[in-house]
C-alpha cells in the first residue's frame, strides 16, 4: 500500500483523542503553533535517546528549521556519532530483565557496554571515534585554541574522517544534520559521558590541559548570551524529552538573567512540553509538573504547557513525525 502525505499526523488525531495520547497531539499542535508564530525552540535530550535512533526523526527536525538549539546530555551527543559508525556491531538483547550478573559481566568482558536492551560495541565504537577526536583535541591545544564539547565533534564530522566507515545511512545522523548547520548545542555535565571520561585520562597523564575544552560555566555564559538575544518577539519554547541535568541546565537560563542579572523585561520561556515517566514525587525534578516551574521564574503564567507521562522512545518520534507531516 502506498504511504500518503501525513498520514501519521492523520492516524494521530484520529485514534489519540484522551489522555495521555490527546496530551501527545495537544503538545504537538502547541509546538507548531509556536513555530508558526515566529518562536523557536530548544529541544533536550535526556537518557539514552541517541542509542535510540531518534536521530532518524530528529535529524529532519534539524534540516527542516524546526529546533533551534538544543541541549543535551554528553551521551547523547557521542553516541549518535557512536551508533553512525559502528551501527552493525551493536547487539540487542530482547531477554535483558533475564540477564544474572554474570551474563552482564560476561558482556563487559565481551566490551560491550549495555543499555537497556541494547549493547554498544567499546572497540568499534568508542575506539574508532577516539583515535581521530584524540587528535583533534591535541591540535587545538597545540594551536592555543579551545572549543565547546560540541564544537570539537562538529570539527570530526566535518572533516571527512569517518565517512568512509559510516554504516547507516548519513542523513539518520542529527549530529551531522547539526554540524551542517553549525546548530547551537550545550552539553551540561560533559565530563561523565565517556569522550569526557577520555578527555580526563588525557589530562590525568599530562596529555592535554582541562582547559583546553570549555566548561560548563563558559557553556552557561554563553547560553545566557543567546537567550538575552533570542527571547523576543514570540520567545523561545521548550521541547524537554526526559528530564534531569541536560533539562535544567538550560531552562535555569531564564530567572538567572531576571533575578541574578537583574535584566528587565526577559522573556520566560514561551512554551513547554516534557516527555517523562518520571512521576511527581518529594523534590524530584524530572517528575514536577510545570506550575512548580513558574515559582523558579522558568514559566509564566500563560505558557502553554504539556507534560505526556509516556516512554520518549515512542512519543518523541510520533510528535516528530506530525511536525513534519509524515
Amino acid at each position: 500500500m502506498e504511504k500518503t502525505i501525513g498520514s501519521v499526523r492523520q492516524f494521530l488525531e484520529a485514534n489519540f483523542l484522551h489522555f495521555n495520547a490527546a496530551s501527545l497531539v495537544d503538545a504537538a499542535k502547541g509546538y507548531e503553533a509556536h513555530l508558526e508564530q515566529g518562536g523557536k525552540m530548544l529541544v533536550s535530550l535526556a537518557g539514552a535517546m541517541s542509542t535510540a535512533e531518534l536521530g532518524i526523526s530528529l535529524a529532519e527536525m534539524i534540516r527542516q528549521d524546526k529546533i533551534a538549539i538544543i541541549s543535551c546530555t554528553g551521551a547523547n551527543l557521542e553516541e549518535d556519532i557512536m551508533n553512525l559508525v559502528a551501527h552493525s556491531h551493536y547487539k540487542r538483547i530482547p531477554n535483558y530483565r533475564d540477564l544474572t550478573p554474570q551474563d552482564e559481566l560476561d558482556l563487559l568482558n565481551s566490551k560491550y557496554n549495555r543499555v537497556t536492551d541494547t549493547c554498544i560495541p567499546e572497540e568499534e565504537a568508542f575506539r574508532k571515534i577516539q583515535v581521530h577526536i584524540e587528535k583533534i583535541w591535541k591540535d587545538a591545544e597545540q594551536a592555543g585554541e579551545r572549543f565547546f564539547p560540541h564544537e570539537y565533534m562538529y570539527k570530526l564530522l566535518l572533516s571527512g574522517v569517518l565517512k568512509d566507515v559510516y554504516e547507516i545511512d548519513p542523513k539518520n545522523s542529527w549530529m551531522l544534520a547539526a554540524a551542517e548547520k553549525n546548530l547551537p548545542i550545550v552539553v551540561p555535565g560533559w565530563e561523565d559521558s565517556t569522550m569526557g571520561n577520555i578527555f580526563a585520562s588525557y589530562v590525568i597523564k599530562n596529555e592535554l590541559k582541562s582547559s583546553t575544552v570549555k566548561s560548563g560555566i563558559e557553556y552557561m555564559v554563553w547560553l545566557a548570551d543567546y537567550y538575552a538575544k533570542h527571547a523576543i518577539d514570540q520567545g523561545i519554547g521548550f521541547f524537554q524529552i526526559g528530564g534531569g541535568i541536560a533539562g535544567d541546565f538550560a531552562m535555569c537560563v531564564a530567572p538567572m538573567l531576571e533575578q541574578d542579572l537583574e535584566m528587565e523585561n526577559i522573556k520566560k520561556w514561551r512554551y513547554y512540553c516534557q516527555i517523562t515517566d518520571s512521576t511527581t514525587s518529594f523534590g524530584s525534578y524530572s517528575g514536577c509538573i510545570p506550575n512548580e516551574k513558574i515559582t523558579w521564574g522558568k514559566l509564566d503564567v500563560d505558557t502553554p504547557s504539556y507534560v505526556i507521562e509516556s516512554d520518549a522512545t515512542i512519543v518523541a518520534p510520533l510528535i516528530f513525525a506530525y511536525l513534519l507531516n509524515r
